[in-house]
């Protein structure tokens, strides 16, 4: 039986391709904003019970305490002081992000209050310091429904409209163009702005899209539309392992050599039903071991690093986006290939610290690099498992490369031409000479990942071996599989990612083209 309803909510981010003007336009707006949520914050201090309020209550009572009508001439604390005839919508917008700054540091405090009494009635020494108020503010600016419009490409206005109500549908925010209304230091003007990046996908209603947000990173400005939907709450891992038998699961198994992750479908009894190898990690260890062996170049030339600067600005800023987008790319491959799997659960190992092997300053970073890529794809891959309705988990990952999925015994890694035995790190074939298996080492460690959540919630007892499938009479035996790469077939040179399948066929593992 599924869950309540609720909202996942997840961002949608373009770039704003703007002129040196709309920038100082955009400061100017931020500034007002940020001024006037500092106001109302200090409104709120002033009068506590405001944050007992329901969030349509406290916005009345702040907007009677400051907001002069012909009802209200004579506010409290009057807006008017800090800044004269705001947009309804725009002030509105500071009213929120000062309650969302009032309550976050309510709570702050209570926390901090009863960690106090905690340590008093033990007599224990507490000198943890009290949180404060915010000192500086440094919001990012909502754009209220009235404060934004799209416009289609196609369409030829003679000018923008001043006035007017959000549209019923957002086909035209899928366009690479918005309208904002900003504050240029004097008046309100419309600007026209063009985005780079995706559009707003096709279909989606006002309910879905919500009010676009002006975020700075850097030296660059960005839109931010946050995206809802509504989908069935998921239950626990453990209620649909042990109650629902029809559940599947994707066990994840990250690297940092050739296959990124590697991926298996497995049923609660522990059959493997598919099975992914998403590669690329050796061009992509390539591309930033050149990057860093370039900044370790630059670096030796000048022999100064100036305090408070970064050097290699451009060079570091591509390892970031290397990391980056590799991470987004793996992370929408496992949740794309749960979903055609029909799996609900994904499994990950809980992976730990990390200590690179001594070198060069380009391969202890990349090596650190690869390491936290790790981590940035298993959050990548959480919030976006999410937002479908797929659950994550991790399990320990003690030995889960060293041991058999099946029987649990220890097991020989070794590589193409090398003796069956001892234990060579990397390496991508493996030997377990209890049950006399054979299998890829990355595959038997993505199967011990899942069947360690499946002994932990589930029916299933790990390093129980299940019974070999018999063997078509036509067909003989084959103890060590074949040698010729399954790689994906592709009409030009494959990406920096691409989810080609392992470089071993070995007996049992699932076969798909991609």
């Amino acid at each position: 039986m599924a869950g309540k309803p609720f909202r996942s909510t997840k961002t949608m981010k373009q770039a704003v391709l703007l002129r040196s003007k709309q920038a100082n336009w955009f400061h100017a707006t931020q500034t007002l904003f940020n001024q006037v949520a500092s106001f109302y914050f200090e409104v709120i201090q002033a009068h506590p019970l405001i944050l007992d309020l329901s969030s349509q209550e406290a916005l009345t009572a702040l907007e009677r305490l400051t907001h002069a009508t012909k009802q209200n001439p004579h506010p409290v604390m009057p807006l008017s002081q800090i800044a004269q005839e705001l947009p309804a919508m725009f002030r509105r917008a500071t009213i929120h992000a000062a309650l969302g700054a009032a309550h976050a540091f309510t709570i702050s405090l209570a926390k901090w209050r009863a960690r106090k009494e905690k340590a008093q009635a033990k007599q224990k020494r507490f000198t943890e310091r009290p949180p404060v108020p915010p000192r500086t503010w440094n919001r990012s600016v909502s754009f209220y429904a009235g404060m934004w419009k799209g416009r289609s490409l196609g369409q030829q206005a003679k000018g923008p409209p001043i006035q007017g109500a959000r549209p019923d549908t957002t086909e035209e925010r899928a366009c690479p163009k918005i309208l904002l209304k900003l504050w240029t230091g004097r008046s309100w003007v419309w600007t026209k702005l063009r985005l780079s990046g995706p559009p707003l996908p096709q279909g989606c209603t006002p309910q879905e899209a919500g009010s676009p947000q002006l975020v700075r990173k850097g030296g660059r400005w960005w839109l931010h539309t946050p995206l809802q939907r509504e989908i069935e709450r998921p239950q626990k891992a453990q209620t649909q392992l042990s109650e629902q038998k029809g559940t599947r699961l994707c066990a994840v198994d990250l690297n940092i050599d050739t296959h990124l992750a590697v991926c298996t479908i497995q049923t609660v009894e522990g059959t493997v039903v598919a099975t992914r190898f998403i590669r690329g990690g050796k061009r992509l260890h390539g591309l930033r071991k050149r990057q860093l062996g370039r900044i370790a170049r630059n670096r030796r030339a000048t022999g100064i690093i100036a305090e408070g600067e970064q050097d290699n600005v451009q060079r570091w800023a591509k390892v970031r986006a290397l990391d980056e987008d590799t991470a987004h790319q793996v992370s929408h491959r496992i949740v794309a290939f749960a979903q055609a799997h029909g799996a609900s659960i994904l499994v990950f190992e809980h992976l730990g610290h990390f200590k690179p092997v001594k070198g060069s300053f380009s391969r202890r970073g990349n090596e650190k690099r690869s390491y936290w890529l790790r981590g940035r794809i298993f959050r990548y891959t959480r919030y976006k498992a999410f937002h479908q309705g797929i659950i994550t988990c991790r399990v320990n990952p003690r030995n889960t490369s060293r041991e058999h999925a099946d029987c649990g015994g220890a097991i020989a890694r070794y590589a193409y031409g090398q003796p069956t035995e001892g234990y060579t790190p990397g390496a991508p074939l493996m030997y377990c000479p209890s049950c006399d298996a054979r299998d890829h080492a990355d595959r038997n460690a993505s199967r011990v990942i899942g069947k360690r959540l499946l002994a932990r919630f589930g029916s299933y007892q790990c390093h129980k071996e299940k019974p070999h499938a018999p063997l078509q009479a036509e067909r003989s035996a084959k103890a060590g599989g074949g040698h010729g790469s399954q790689a994906a077939q592709c009409a030009g040179e494959p990406s920096i990612l691409g989810a080609g399948h392992g470089a071993v066929v070995a007996q049992g593992t699932a076969q798909k083209k991609t």
